[in-house]
């Protein structure tokens, strides 16, 4: 409970070190209960160490034991009582939660009156200050604590939580019931002022089930959420929480115990590099295996919390005391949305006369009713489904295939309503593959949600792209199956091709649509990979997709349109205009192909690039041009120089100097000069004028200008703490059909890296002919193709060499050489 600076006697913004906790002695008694404290959270050698629950249930215990003999010892008694609220009333302390405490006194004139009790507090706060706990108190009548219940949210919820310790149990009791009855006859002045407090939480906080770093106290799904269903259960408007509730209380409570004894202080995030020493410590009590299990369990908490709190708020709003006008008011109108669907009271509910047990289609009509007009479903709609709708039979009739495609392209409207159905059981009915990707976290920090949620989400975008595809129902069904494979063993492309077959049969398409869904989901990687990791412009790499798609202008189309939903739908920054540029001109070369056009060749140089490198030619000195300076998103920048190893190195280098991110890196020649082609984007927001990369990089060029050192002092000045780097890693990819090898760098972004990437494979003698570089929030995606200066593949040997500069140079561990000047 928050504390508050009053007039009442022992409370205010006194702390330690003020000399009143010296006048009352006590200071080594508190120093006894850090030790203890510290020997539950440390056990010696040879003690059992306890796990999260028996460490709980031990504190609660210690403090209440050392509070109670403390408070009997200053004399709280007859007409006063310590009362503890929040994480020790509630008996969920974990080990190093500040204590709420709060004196409580008749306000009567004995013993000295309100001076004892000011030196009883004294008495009790002083010596806590003094060793180090964290304390939040105060020291009220019960009228007094009341009347500050009424103004302040924080203390009304508070002191629904009261806990006696010590002193007069009757006085503590009267508290308590008056706070109840308080709470329960002001809920409906105060309910949206608690929706708004809430609200602004959920917003500042985020939510449990989709953070890569969550917070399991005040984000929406955490404990704060429980606390607020047991407040609202207090007021009598909804039951108290359900089993599945209670469970993921348990799991939260575990988990914030656990972080705060790794961590040795008060702790509510879950960091990403916390998650593996908390599951190495307790994985056994916390019933999980490793840190995506671990992952995976909270996320699913998280969202039956979300779940129950949702479906509490609007339930009781509902049941909010009318007064005055609003109590003669008529019951609001059922107002028809379907067959057998209707609206009642700001809530999607069956209507009177629906068959529910002899109606298969019922509960997908209901839920793009729900979805079309972005209305909550009710729950006892659901429950009632729940327990009578019948399981629909393969294949699936007519009607329910027609209503699912009136759920999946509602958009938006249809995220809740499909959560809602999943945390009740029926959208499991009518996917049951979809258990193995349920909660499942993703792999890497690209993806802000879990795979089920993404499945949803990518759906929801591809919902806006159906108006250019022939097929709009496979677009909406191929983004909902897409990831379906995923949770297992196998290659979830080759996994996720077989279950979309199933699935395609038990929907009821076509043979030839269960070809075509299954291909979707086959090959939903195909352009995006093909795009970043091969040469768009080689013929040989159009031909390829061609062949691999069977020359099919309709699954080229879907798996297009596929891929923007998909990169839409992984998070911020993913689709980007320069990888629509990319794909959308790889799709264009297979569209001519599958027409029965020539296969188009590589495009020319412009015009701008030939005249750069006659000048070059004419100069011998370097030339840079930049196209787009209107628009700060992409910005193509071309860069014409003798011919000479290490110019890509140089060039990214010159590029990093003056803030330009890489997207792409096109790399040309033209009698002798080399023309190399940037996609580049400011990193904030301001454009460098030409002459003064041609000035910087003619300088790095004859060795005057020291760029490795200039990179890094920059990385210092701009680099901002983050989270922790994820492991680098190599991958190689053979085209067979072109002779390309692709060497793929995943690492942690950071400024100049390309330059260093680069500058380590021309260490090695490796030519590039191209460069991809996807950079996803904190991570990047570089794809290198390459060229031996026998023009053939390394053998694996030579490969692992590669990888380790590589790795080195991603790391910032590989000094580029030096150049050599020009004769």
């Amino acid at each position: 409970m928050a504390t508050e600076a009053s007039a009442a006697p022992g409370e205010g913004p006194a702390g330690p070190g003020d000399g009143r906790g010296n006048a009352h002695g006590a200071r080594g008694d508190a120093a006894d209960l850090v030790r203890a404290r510290g020997a539950l959270l440390d056990p010696p050698a040879g003690a059992r160490r306890l796990g999260p629950a028996a460490l709980r249930e031990a504190l609660v215990e210690l403090h209440d034991f050392w509070l109670s003999s403390r408070a009997a010892a200053v004399g709280v008694g007859e007409g006063s009582a310590l009362v503890a609220v929040g994480a020790l009333g509630r008996r969920e302390l974990a080990p190093y939660s500040d204590l709420d405490l709060v004196l409580i006194h008749d306000g009567r004139s004995r013993r000295g009156g309100r001076e004892q009790i000011s030196r009883m507090a004294d008495a009790l706060w002083y010596p806590l200050w003094d060793a180090g706990v964290g304390l939040d108190h105060s020291v009220r009548t019960v009228g007094e604590a009341i009347e500050v219940a009424t103004t302040d949210l924080r203390v009304a919820l508070g002191l629904l939580e009261v806990r006696f310790l010590a002193g007069d149990p009757e006085l503590a009791e009267r508290l308590a019931a008056t706070a109840r009855q308080a709470w329960r006859a002001g809920i409906r002045n105060r309910f949206d002022d608690l929706v708004a407090a809430t609200e602004t939480r959920w917003e500042r906080s985020g939510e449990v089930a989709h953070r890569i770093e969550p917070d399991l106290k005040n984000g929406h799904g955490g404990l704060r959420d429980i606390q607020l269903l047991d407040a609202l259960s207090a007021a009598q408007l909804v039951d108290r929480p359900t089993v599945d509730v209670q469970d993921a209380r348990r799991l939260m409570l575990d988990l914030r115990v656990e972080l705060h004894r790794r961590a040795g202080r008060a702790r509510d995030v879950l960091q990403a590099e916390d998650a593996h020493e908390v599951v190495a410590a307790a994985a056994g009590e916390l019933g999980v295996t490793d840190r995506f299990d671990l992952a995976r369990a909270l996320s699913g908490a998280a969202r039956t919390v979300v779940f129950a709190t949702d479906t509490a708020l609007r339930s009781a709003r509902a049941a909010l005391p009318r007064r005055g006008l609003a109590a003669l008011r008529r019951t609001p109108a059922r107002r028809p949305l379907d067959d057998g669907v209707v609206e009642h009271g700001g809530e999607v509910v069956l209507a009177r006369e629906a068959q529910v047990s002899r109606d298969p289609a019922l509960v997908l009509r209901l839920a793009a009713a729900a979805a079309r007009t972005r209305l909550p479903i009710s729950a006892s709609t659901l429950h009632r489904l729940a327990e009578a709708a019948p399981e629909l039979r393969e294949p699936w009739p007519r009607a329910a295939l027609s209503e699912l495609l009136a759920l999946l392209g509602a958009g938006e409207g249809m995220v809740d309503v499909i959560e809602s159905l999943d945390r009740t059981g029926l959208w499991g009915r009518l996917f049951p593959e979809w258990g193995a990707v349920r909660d499942l976290p993703p792999r890497d920090r690209q993806h802000v949600w879990t795979v089920d949620r993404h499945l949803i989400e990518v759906t929801r975008r591809a919902a806006e792209l159906t108006t250019r595809v022939a097929r709009p129902d496979l677009l909406l069904l191929g983004a909902l199956v897409h990831d379906i494979g995923k949770g297992r063993e196998e290659d979830h492309s080759v996994v996720g091709e077989r279950l979309a077959g199933n699935i395609g049969r038990r929907l009821g398409l076509w043979p030839a649509d269960v070809d075509l869904l299954a291909a979707m989901v086959r090959h939903h990687l195909l352009l995006p990979h093909t795009a970043s990791r091969r040469d768009p412009e080689d013929p040989a790499t159009v031909e390829r997709v061609v062949e691999t798609l069977d020359a099919d202008p309709v699954l080229l189309e879907l798996l297009h349109a596929l891929a923007e939903a998909d990169s839409l739908g992984t998070g911020p920054g993913v689709w980007t205009p320069w990888r629509a540029t990319l794909m959308g001109d790889l799709v264009r070369r297979c569209r001519v192909v599958m027409s029965g056009g020539p296969v188009p060749g590589p495009s020319p140089l412009s015009e701008d690039a030939l005249a750069l490198a006659k000048a070059v030619a004419e100069s011998g000195r370097p030339e840079v041009s930049i196209h787009g300076e209107g628009e700060l998103t992409t910005i193509t920048m071309t860069v014409a120089a003798p011919d000479r190893p290490g110019l890509l190195s140089r060039a990214a280098g010159v590029l990093a100097l003056h803030s330009l991110q890489v997207h792409t890196a096109d790399l040309g020649e033209h009698d002798g000069v080399a023309v190399d082609a940037f996609t580049v984007s400011p990193r904030f927001g301001r454009l460098p004028e030409a002459s003064l990369l041609r000035e910087d990089l003619v300088r790095v060029l004859r060795g005057s200008l020291d760029l490795p050192a200039r990179l890094e002092a920059k990385e210092r000045d701009y680099d901002r703490p983050g989270p922790p780097p994820a492991p680098s890693r190599v991958v190689w990819f053979d085209d067979e059909a072109t002779g390309a090898v692709v060497l793929e760098l995943r690492t942690t972004d950071r400024i100049g890296l390309l330059h260093r990437v680069a500058a380590a494979l021309e260490g090695e003698g490796l030519d590039v002919r191209w460069a991809r570089v996807s950079t996803l929030g904190s991570s990047v995606l570089d794809a290198f193709c390459l060229e031996t200066a026998e023009h053939s593949g390394p053998d694996p040997e030579r490969r692992r060499e590669v990888e380790e500069v590589v790795l080195a140079a991603a790391a910032g561990g590989y000094a580029a050489p030096e150049p050599t000047a020009p004769s």
